[in-house]
C-alpha cells in the first residue's frame, strides 16, 4: 500500500518539473525580442491656400477714413481680378475702427484721428494662382494700399487637407520598413523573427519640404508627410 502514495508523489514531481520548465522556456522566449522603427515619407502638394490681406486707412474724419478704406478695398479686389482670382473666393472679415482721440494718453500731434482696418480673406484651392498673386503683391503697395501683418501672416498659408487618403499606404510602408530592419537584425544575430509583440503607429507629421531656419510648414506649398512606426518582434 506504501507503493501507491510514492507513485503518486513521483508523478506529481515529474508534472511539476515539466510545468516549471515550460514556464521558464516561455519566460525566456518572451524576453527575446527586438524593437525597430520604420519610417515612411512622402512629398505632397498643398490643396488649400488661405491668404489674409489686411489693409489700413486713415482720415481726419470718419468719412475720410471710410472713403480711403473703400478705395483700398476696391484696389485689392481689382488686383485679385487681374490675377484671375474669382471674387467668390474673397471674404470680408474683421473690421476695426479706432478713434485715436478716445485715448487721452496717446500723443495726438500730427496724427489723423480715425483709423480703419479690415481683412479680406482669400480662400482658394488653386495654389498656382495664389502663388503668382503673392509674388505681385507689391503692386498694391505701389497703388497706395497700406498692408498690415499685425493680426497674422504677411503671405499665404498653404494647407494639405487630404491626409486620410495617404495614411493606409504610408502605414504599410513604415511597417514594411520596420520588418526589414528587424529581419536584418535577426539575421545578424543568427536567429529568426516570430510574431509581433507590440506595435505603435506613431504620429503623422506634416513638415516643410525645405527645412531651414525661419521657414515654416505653412509657407511652403510642397510639404513632406512623415510617419514613424515602432514595432517589437519576438525572436525565436
Amino acid at each position: 500500500m506504501k507503493t501507491l502514495p510514492a507513485l503518486i508523489l513521483a508523478i506529481a514531481t515529474v508534472l511539476s518539473s515539466a510545468l516549471i520548465m515550460e514556464g521558464l522556456m516561455s519566460l525566456r522566449t518572451s524576453d527575446r525580442f527586438v524593437t525597430v522603427k520604420g519610417v515612411a515619407e512622402r512629398e505632397v502638394q498643398a490643396d488649400l491656400a488661405l491668404w489674409p490681406l489686411r489693409f489700413v486707412a486713415t482720415g481726419d474724419t470718419l468719412q475720410q477714413a471710410q472713403e480711403s478704406a473703400r478705395a483700398s478695398r476696391e484696389a485689392i479686389m481689382a488686383f485679385l481680378q487681374l490675377q484671375a482670382i474669382d471674387s467668390e473666393a474673397v471674404e470680408l472679415q474683421r473690421l476695426d475702427v479706432t478713434d485715436t482721440r478716445a485715448n487721452p494718453y496717446q500723443n495726438q500731434s500730427g496724427a489723423q484721428r480715425f483709423i480703419v482696418s479690415q481683412t479680406l480673406m482669400v480662400r482658394s484651392g488653386d495654389i498656382t494662382k495664389i502663388q503668382q498673386a503673392a509674388q505681385g503683391v507689391s503692386e498694391l503697395v505701389d497703388s497706395g494700399v497700406v498692408l498690415s501683418a499685425d493680426y497674422g501672416p504677411s503671405g499665404p498659408t498653404y494647407l494639405f487637407s487630404d491626409l486620410n487618403s495617404i495614411k493606409p499606404e504610408m502605414i504599410a510602408e513604415a511597417t514594411s520598413a520596420a520588418r526589414e530592419a528587424a529581419s536584418q537584425f535577426a539575421q545578424d544575430a543568427d536567429t529568426t523573427l516570430a510574431g509581433i509583440r507590440r506595435a505603435n503607429q506613431g504620429v503623422f507629421q506634416i513638415l516643410p519640404r525645405d527645412q531651414a531656419p525661419g521657414v515654416s510648414e505653412g509657407q511652403q506649398p510642397i510639404k513632406t508627410v512623415r510617419v514613424v512606426a515602432t514595432v517589437e518582434y519576438y525572436l525565436d
